[in-house]
Order: C-alpha cells, then sequence, then structure tokens
C-alpha cells in the first residue's frame, strides 16, 4: 500500500454563497493528491502523456462529511491499496486544519494506449517504482 499527503488552501474562488467550498471542487482536490502521489512515487502524467499512455478519470465517488471553508489548509491522504493493472484506484481523505475528516472519496482511472485509444497495461516502468511499497 502507499500513502502521500499533500496540503491545499482553499481560495476564495472555491467557495460558494454559504462560504463552502463548492462540492465541485473536491475532485479537484482530488486531482492534485493525485498528481502528487505519482510525483512522489518518482511519475507524473507527463512522463505517462509523453510515452504514448493517457489516464482519463473511469470513476469518481466522493462523500462530503463537513464542509471546508475559505483559507482552511487541507491536507490530502491519498491512498493506493493495490499495484495497478489497466485500472488504478486511488482512495482519498481530506482532513481541515483542526484534523477533522471533512472528506472521503475514490477514483479509478483507466490506462489508455494514445495510438489506439483503447485500455492496456499499466507501463512496466510504473509497476517497477510503485511495487516496492507492495
Amino acid at each position: 500500500m502507499y500513502i502521500s499527503e499533500t496540503t491545499v488552501r482553499v481560495r476564495y474562488a472555491e467557495t460558494d454563497k454559504m462560504g463552502y467550498v463548492y462540492y465541485g471542487n473536491y475532485a479537484q482536490y482530488y486531482e492534485v493528491g493525485r498528481v502528487e502521489a505519482l510525483r512522489s512515487i518518482g511519475s507524473s502524467y507527463k512522463e505517462m502523456e509523453d510515452n504514448g499512455i493517457m489516464l482519463p478519470v473511469y470513476l469518481c465517488d466522493i462523500r462530503y462529511i463537513k464542509p471546508a471553508i475559505y483559507d482552511d489548509l487541507l491536507v490530502i491522504k491519498t491512498t493506493i491499496k493495490e499495484i495497478p493493472t489497466a485500472k488504478i484506484t486511488f482512495d482519498y481523505e481530506i482532513y481541515n486544519q483542526k484534523n477533522e475528516l471533512i472528506n472521503t472519496g475514490t477514483t479509478t482511472l483507466v490506462f489508455i494506449n494514445m495510438s489506439t485509444n483503447k485500455p492496456c497495461a499499466a507501463p512496466i516502468s510504473f509497476i517497477g517504482k510503485i511495487k516496492k511499497f507492495f
């Protein structure tokens, strides 16, 4: 299992009229968590795309527990529980600055060969980097 943590501060533009983070912005926070998790493993979306692989989101599941508000410093905990095959699943927990769990979610992405536009196995180079955590 691989776990990564990164922080983001809630910007004013991410909030709604009630002063809460607009619900659709949590998917963007998940993307920040994913990108930074891949980067800390030693990989990146850019590297995969440069090698002909894209990773579109196949599934996104979000659970709202408490609202985040403007200027909160959020911790995004991103977990990869299984070695990827043709798909990779990320689990998320978001905590506010009081260390309260405010949101959980899951995204599943599919490895797509850009030349055929069809699913493919995760790149061997990526598997080599992540396998040491399992």
